[in-house]
Formats: C-alpha cells, sequence, structure tokens
C-alpha cells in the first residue's frame, strides 16, 4: 500500500522549487503524492516560536487543506512552512516531517529529518540535521532531454560552441552593481574571443535594468540568443541548459548554480568583488573543490564533473528508507 506525503508549497519560488524537485524524484510506486498550496496573511511573519503547531498566518482558504485523514509524510520546505507540518503532526503524532531549509530550534526535535545547505553550517546543529552541498532543484535527466528536442533547433544557426550565461543579480543587502555587470561582461567577453561560439543570455528579476543594459552592450559584438527579465513567450532557461555546450552562472544563487551542475557541462561561476555573502562564497569554494565548477577566466573550462549534482535524488531515497 503507498505511503501519502503531503508536499507543502509555500508561495516563494526557491522553496517551491526545492519541494517539487524532492517530489519529482519520489518513487511514485511508494508514494501518494498530494501537493498542498499554501497562501499566507500578514501573521506569517511571526517567528516560529510564536506560531509553533498551529496555522496561524495562513488564510482561511489554506486552513482548510488540512484535516483528518492525515498522511504519512509531509515534506516542508521554508520557516513559515514548518509550522503548518507541525500543525499536522499535533493532529497525527505517527505523521512524520521532513524539512527543507534551515527552521531555527522552534520544534525541530518533532522533524525526522531536516536538509540543510553545508554553507549553513555555521548555524546550531542538531541530530536530526543533515547537511548537504547546495540544495534540492526541480533539473532533471528528462527534463533536460524533453528541452533539448524543443529548443536546438532554435539555436541552430548560432556557431558553436554555445555559452549559457545564466545572469542573477541583488540579493539582500548586496546590490548588483554596475561594476560587477561590467567586470562578468568583460570576462565573458574575453573568453568567447578565446573560445569563439555565440551566448544564450538570460537574466533575472535581480539583475536590474541598468546592470542589464551594461551587460548586453558589452557583448553585442557575439552572436548571442537572449531572453531577459519580463521578456514575452517561452523561458528558454532549460533549454539554455540542455543545448548549451559549457554555462556560466552568476554566484548570487544557490539554486542556480545546483541547477547548472545538473546539465554536467563544463561549468564556470562569476563571483565578482564586494557581492557575495560569505554563506555564498563557502558555497561557491565548495562546488570548486568537489570539481562541480570552477572560478570563471578567460580560458575555456576543461571541468566536468564525474555526475550531476543532485540533493533531490538523495533526499528522496532518504525518505524512501524512513518507510
Amino acid at each position: 500500500m503507498k505511503k501519502t506525503i503531503w508536499i507543502l508549497l509555500d508561495n516563494r519560488n526557491g522553496s517551491r522549487s526545492q519541494a517539487l524537485g524532492v517530489a519529482n524524484q519520489l518513487d511514485k510506486n511508494l508514494f501518494e503524492i498530494i501537493t498542498k498550496e499554501i497562501k499566507y496573511t500578514k501573521l506569517a511573519a511571526l517567528p516560529n516560536f510564536i506560531r509553533a503547531n498551529t496555522l496561524i498566518g495562513l488564510t482561511n482558504d489554506s486552513k482548510t487543506l488540512f484535516h483528518a485523514p492525515f498522511p504519512d509524510f509531509v515534506l516542508s520546505s521554508s520557516r513559515r512552512t514548518a509550522p503548518v507540518a507541525r500543525f499536522i503532526k499535533k493532529q497525527n503524532p505517527a505523521t512524520k516531517l521532513i524539512q527543507l531549509l534551515h527552521i531555527g530550534k522552534s520544534g525541530i526535535k518533532e522533524f525526522s529529518a531536516v536538509y540543510v545547505p553545508e554553507h549553513d553550517r555555521n548555524k546550531f546543529s542538531a541530530p536530526n540535521i543533515k547537511y548537504t552541498t547546495g540544495s534540492p532543484h526541480f533539473v532533471t535527466p528528462e527534463k533536460l532531454s524533453a528541452a533539448k528536442q524543443n529548443w536546438q533547433d532554435k539555436f541552430a544557426h548560432l556557431p558553436r560552441p554555445l555559452t549559457a550565461l545564466i545572469i542573477g543579480g541583488a540579493i539582500k543587502k548586496h546590490p548588483f552593481s554596475l561594476k560587477n555587470a561590467e567586470l562578468l561582461a568583460d570576462k565573458v567577453l574575453a573568453l568567447k574571443q578565446t573560445q569563439g561560439g555565440s551566448l544564450l543570455i538570460t537574466t533575472s528579476r535581480r539583475t536590474g535594468k541598468a546592470a542589464e543594459d551594461k551587460i548586453i552592450s558589452r557583448l553585442n559584438t557575439i552572436p548571442a540568443y537572449t531572453y531577459l527579465w519580463g521578456d514575452e513567450g517561452d523561458n528558454p532557461y532549460l533549454g539554455f541548459l540542455a543545448c548549451a555546450d559549457n554555462i556560466i552562472v552568476t554566484g548570487d544563487s544557490v539554486s542556480m548554480c545546483c541547477e547548472a551542475t545538473a546539465a554536467n557541462k563544463p561549468l564556470q561561476i562569476f563571483t565578482g568583488t564586494d557581492w557575495l555573502t560569505k554563506k555564498h562564497l563557502r558555497f561557491v569554494q565548495t562546488l570548486y573543490k568537489q570539481k562541480y565548477a570552477e572560478e570563471l577566466s578567460e580560458t575555456p573550462p576543461e571541468n566536468i564533473s564525474a555526475k550531476p549534482l543532485n540533493i533531490a535524488k538523495q533526499i528522496a531515497d532518504d525518505i524512501k528508507n524512513l518507510i
């Protein structure tokens, strides 16, 4: 008989993609997977030691989602979903709780396992905390194969090698400066002058228009397919990962870096100056040390990881072992 698992989906893309990434890796022969879309009120901003094991902070519609029969497992993926998971366990103590990302000390003993990226190890520890290299993501070989079939003809006119340039931007209290935008563009330009070929460029909401314009203008001599933040039409992000010969990603996003490793292509990371936090830099250094990536330079990348980084699969296998 299948075990039921509720996937608690936050309305923030980062935590959603992590939860869905793990859900996609679960054995469908063993688990009945049910997603629960959670919407919040302003009270969700309250600290977890106040929200505790209640549904405080959820809209009335969201509160109606959590009633018997309760599941065998719950997967929560953010600080804000953790009290909901604890509420479910209060109603049904047999339910096993799995948490992605650090939630603090409040109620942590109620979770069977808490998966925390290695670069967050400086926070408090506990016996049920398991550290991972990076974060789970939604990129799988099957999705990359489908994306390649869908996008390769659209890039066929571009000279090879194709370099995917995936650009993030500002992080909390750390803006993506024009100086770093210019430095990134100059490094990419130097690389492509050595390597030849074309670019597949995409930006994010956090890049900022001024930085985006700076990068695009400095790279305008290189053949490129661009999909910038706010552009209409299908997003080619997975197509970029699937079709590129090598990948450059900015180090401000753990998720983007982890997704890029899944393509199993030569990967370079741009860290800039006076931009990334110590946490981000620790993560990037871990990727370098474990041979998943190398620092962006004008030398064409040679490093190819022995296998894609797939934390979602590791966590899914651990959940299976809890049956």
